[in-house]
């Protein structure tokens, strides 16, 4: 199955990324499946990042509409802005 050809929600292409990368960081997935894992991860993420962007322009486009001020870039309490660069990793 691929992301490509059968659309699916956001939750479960985030669920499923989520178990690939548990098994991949395991360590024991053969060579060649670790490759097809590893790309099948990479297609969800486009799929993942996809959805976000597109909710991120109907939420704005709301906002437009609305009258409400523009989003603004989110900010940790660290006051760092949350950037992929800033994620921090267990």
């Amino acid at each position: 199955m691929s992301v490509e050809n059968k659309p699916i929600d956001f939750e479960k292409a985030l669920a499923e990324l989520e178990s690939l990368v548990e098994r991949l960081e395991r360590g024991d997935v053969p060579l060649d499946e670790a490759l097809r894992t590893f790309e099948r991860g990479v297609a969800l993420t486009r799929h993942c990042q996809g959805c976000l962007q597109a909710a991120q322009q109907k939420v704005e486009i709301l906002l437009r509409r609305s009258g409400q001020p523009g989003v603004e870039p989110f900010e940790e309490l660290g006051g760092e802005a949350n950037s992929p660069g800033n994620v921090d990793r267990e």
